[in-house]
């Protein structure tokens, strides 16, 4: 059995098919029933191989062949709403909302095979040109650190980057991690930033993969200053992926607070599988252990603590960091100091 991870050069399905999607179409976007009948087997075949619960995936086999049967997906001409549907239907019958049928007008790369020597170094190389998507890293007003990230990139390619960052803003009495614009990437880095703010090791749930060594926090960071600084984190609908492991787990360890919009909701098997050319699924491998809540973000996305429009959520984090210092310091100032 494959299972290779979806390390190609955009690191995540989510930012993957966003990639493809910006493409010119290679395809006319149509599906006819040779092909529907194709993609609906190789489904039917995949999920009763690689889906963790044997029971489960007979039952959501036998769903899709009986939709078969009833002619559901006759007049389902359109590749994407065939692949919406089938999404539906196999969560529907699994009450699994992790299931994802993606599809593109363009190619599919093979999801079997890592990526080539020479597609990596095009991504270091793409990496080492927009700062590893760090876009912005500074020390705003009172002391405030800000850091906007856009994507959350490989580990190994963007580390001593994100370290840098991180150091930059080491001595801040308060941090903001800018997550309107990010669209994902690799839960390493979520688990290597989340390093810096805690001053023990903490277990960092992601529904993709199964609990490990890796799956817990490098803390103590040495040098770090960060580990007892509020931390607020600023969401949109546009926040996807690992951004939302990164804002899920800190907001559930009672770590950050939430600022912005509800975030997107991306599904995240984790794994994608080649059906044909133009459709892949992503199935959950394993069954998920959340230590947090029997829901994590799939589909319903997170809610932030401080609901506000991404436009205001800024502005807002500014006002309420500089609340709490100011809390901080009236809780640290003598009694008489204050009369």
């Amino acid at each position: 059995m494959h299972r290779v991870r979806v390390v190609r050069i955009l690191l995540c399905a989510s930012l993957l098919i966003h990639n493809l999607a910006a493409q010119p179409p290679t395809g006319d976007g149509k599906v006819d029933a040779a092909e529907r009948q194709r993609v609906l087997h190789a489904v039917i075949a995949d999920v009763k191989q690689f889906y963790f619960d044997r029971k489960i995936a007979l039952i959501a086999a036998d769903a899709l062949l009986a939709h078969q049967r009833a002619g559901d997906y006759d007049q389902v001409t359109d590749g994407q709403a065939f692949a919406n549907l089938l999404t539906r239907h196999l969560s529907d019958a699994s009450r699994d909302v992790h299931f994802t049928i993606e599809y593109t007008r363009n190619v599919f790369p093979d999801f079997s095979q890592p990526p080539p020597p020479e597609e990596m170094a095009r991504y270091r190389t793409e990496m080492e040109r927009v700062n590893c998507t760090f876009e912005k890293v500074e020390i705003r007003l009172d002391n405030v650190g800000y850091v906007k990230l856009n994507s959350f990139p490989d580990i190994d390619a963007c580390q001593s980057k994100a370290d840098s960052a991180m150091r930059a803003v080491n001595h801040a009495d308060a941090l903001i991690f800018d997550l309107r614009d990010n669209r994902g990437g690799d839960g390493k880095m979520a688990v290597f930033l989340a390093s810096y703010l805690f001053d023990h090791p903490e277990f960092m749930f992601s529904p993709r993969d199964p609990i490990t060594e890796q799956a817990w926090t490098r803390s103590p960071v040495a040098g770090s200053l960060l580990a007892d600084k509020p931390v607020y984190i600023l969401t949109s609908s546009r926040t996807y992926s690992a951004a939302e492991q990164f804002s899920y787990d800190l907001k559930m360890l009672k770590r950050a607070t939430l600022i912005g919009e509800t975030t997107g909701g991306a599904s995240h098997s984790g794994v994608l599988h080649n059906l044909d050319d133009h459709f892949a699924i992503g199935i959950p491998e394993h069954r998920p252990v959340n230590p947090f809540s029997e829901k994590d973000w799939a589909i319903t996305g997170i809610e932030p603590n401080v609901k506000v429009r991404a436009a205001d959520a800024l502005t807002t984090a500014q006002k309420l960091a500089d609340e709490r210092m100011q809390a901080i310091k009236d809780t640290r100032e003598p009694a008489n100091s204050r009369k």
